[in-house]
């Protein structure tokens, strides 16, 4: 396997982490996509257990980024009965701390995405290029800048040890770790604004990327990743353990190397992909949402997923499952899990009928900054 930019072998770069031998790929599984997810729900009661004993990090922080109009039709996947055309996600980024057993502190910033060059993925370009700017600006809102939350956070960029995405769509990371070539786009040749840290990817992903399908092409910006270099990823195959109550586990079909936080806290147990938009897609039942409930029942689904690219719906539809099965159940409101969407439905007046049910916001855990 090679990357998709370069010649440099995937198996020659470091990996990271314990292996979680509870969670196997069911994906690479010869079983039915129904026994598969009968195992993936057994598999996350198993990890549950061994997890828990693992401590918990010293503290994670939640900071939103951006706020972006999405279709509908994606966000809630065939069950949605919302007028609006498009729905508003919002982007936040997760930062969280922990101490090695030898004390070493380490800091790993999930999804810390480059709102302004990830603007120029193909979908999004294409749709801003059709949307009247005055319109632009009501529907899309920058909340604050990936460094400038760390500077109120007082971490310095070259205290960050771990970059980590549940999956790469939209993402940019040239400023974020640098190029080995002068950019044209940019009029510049970046320096890595995180001199120390590496990106945490499945390998699936960085082989999906090498030749994308029709289905993925709009969604991500391979030409950004040609002159990264390719010892800022520390690839990984499956699941492991970072940390003390710090976890990636494999959760394909979004795309074919998707992967979720999992984080253990003071209010229990915690799952974070893009795999849904909103905690009442991994319970429609109590969805106040137009026709998600009636969906749920005429459907007999139990959860509604984020499908903009349906790369493998079974297979995605089997890890939210999964997801949903590890997370602890809300102290806020029972009736939803911890769930956290890495973008999260957020209601707006612009698109009737979207406005959550319930939502997290944030996550909050450990020593809080003043």
């Amino acid at each position: 396997m090679r990357f998709p930019w370069g010649s440099v072998e995937v198996a020659d770069l470091p990996t990271i982490g314990v292996g979680v031998d509870t969670l196997p790929d069911l994906s690479r599984s010869d079983e039915p996509p129904g026994v598969r997810l009968r195992t993936a729900r057994a598999q996350a009661l198993a990890f549950r257990g061994e997890f828990a004993l693992t401590g918990m990090p010293d503290s994670i922080v939640t900071r939103d980024l951006v706020t972006l109009p999405y279709p509908t039709r994606f966000g809630l996947f065939r069950a949605s009965r919302a007028i609006a055309p498009f729905l508003s996600i919002t982007n936040r980024m997760l930062v969280i701390r922990w101490h090695e057993s030898d004390g070493c502190p380490r800091v790993l910033l999930f999804e810390p995405s480059d709102v302004e060059l990830g603007r120029y993925t193909p979908y999004f370009d294409n749709l801003a290029q059709k949307t009247p700017g005055v319109l632009q600006r009501r529907m899309v809102r920058e909340h604050g800048t990936v460094l400038g939350h760390l500077a109120g956070l007082g971490i310095r960029p070259s205290d960050v040890d771990y970059l980590m995405f549940d999956h790469l769509h939209t993402q940019d990371l040239r400023r974020w770790v640098g190029t080995t070539a002068h950019q044209d786009d940019l009029d510049a040749h970046p320096r890595a604004a995180f001199p120390n840290a590496k990106v945490i990817v499945q390998r699936d992903e960085l082989a999906g990327m090498a030749e994308l399908h029709p289905l993925q092409k709009p969604w991500y910006q391979p030409a950004a990743y040609r002159d990264v270099p390719p010892e800022a990823f520390l690839p990984i195959s499956g699941s492991v353990v970072l940390g003390p109550g710090v976890a990636v586990i494999k959760t394909p079909g979004h795309v074919f190397g998707n992967q979720s936080l999992v984080v253990n806290t003071s209010t229990g147990m915690w799952v974070s992909s893009e795999n849904v938009i909103a905690a009442e897609a991994l319970a429609p039942e109590h969805s106040g949402l137009p026709g998600i409930a009636r969906w749920s029942r005429q459907w007999q689904q139990e959860v509604v997923l984020n499908a903009n690219t349906i790369e493998t719906t079974a297979d995605q539809y089997n890890s939210v499952v999964l997801e949903k099965t590890l997370a602890d159940r809300s102290q806020a409101d029972s009736r939803f899990v911890q769930f956290f969407p890495s973008s999260e439905l957020t209601g707006a007046w612009t698109n009737p009928g979207t406005t959550p049910t319930f939502s997290h916001g944030h996550i909050t855990h450990g020593i809080q900054p003043v």
